[in-house]
């Protein structure tokens, strides 16, 4: 019965999670030196009737003050951790723990990335443990900027508007080179809702992100 279950369930579960991982090892090989222009979100986006908006800049062709922003809000250990922040997980654990499902996830930037890239907005300690494993992998193909680069090239800021250049395109008639450090803070305070936000760009509580952002934009470290 044992054997049974090894050869018929445990075996090519195990082949998929191997046979997964290569091909994302692969597609990180090509990513480090290529544009990257398609995520596991955008093709969802598609499939389910949508269109996607994105154009990919350099990590030089996007504003300091957007990188800034993305790491006073989202990870501000970015620039030294390995891809993961403890301490932060840890905090997501406990409150979690407390209110019985997972509604904090601690994600750095990497961990975001990974999921946006690769994996589902779906909610579990399976997607978490894949992510994990992702995160490892890209921390080892590529570089702090590279990631930066390509968090704020793929990450969603509307409906169908994926990439900081899309929107700002979108929002402000211009190049993510040319965001002013406020336009910046309100782009990245979009991300936790950004089709929530995109209708309701007023809401007093992007708007108390922005100001916190511009507070802290100027202590964030940038990748070398």
């Amino acid at each position: 019965m044992l054997k049974k279950l090894f050869r018929w369930i445990v075996l090519p579960l195990l082949a998929i999670f191997v046979g997964f991982n290569v091909v994302v090892a692969a597609l990180l090989g090509i990513g480090k030196v290529v544009p990257v222009t398609e995520s596991a979100f955008m093709m969802a986006h598609r499939i389910g009737g949508g269109e996607v908006t994105q154009t990919w800049v350099d990590y030089d062709d996007i504003a300091k003050s957007a990188k800034q922003a993305a790491i006073a809000s989202e990870d501000a250990t970015f620039a030294t951790h390995n891809g993961f922040d403890f301490a932060s997980i840890e905090r997501a654990i406990k409150r979690n723990e407390a209110e019985g499902a997972i509604s904090m996830g601690g994600s750095t930037i990497s961990q975001q990335l990974a999921k946006n890239l690769f994996l589902t907005s779906h909610r579990s300690y399976i997607r978490k443990a894949e992510e994990a494993v992702i995160v490892v992998m890209m921390e080892g193909i590529w570089d702090k900027k590279r990631i930066l680069e390509v968090y704020l090239n793929v990450a969603e800021f509307g409906n169908g508007i994926y990439g900081i250049e899309a929107a700002a395109q979108h929002y402000y008639g211009k190049s993510a080179k040319n965001l002013s450090r406020e336009q910046s803070a309100l782009l990245i305070s979009m991300l936790p809702n950004p089709k929530y936000f995109q209708k309701n760009k007023n809401a007093k509580r992007l708007r108390n992100k922005q100001r916190i952002i511009l507070r802290r934009m100027n202590s964030a470290v940038l990748p070398s």
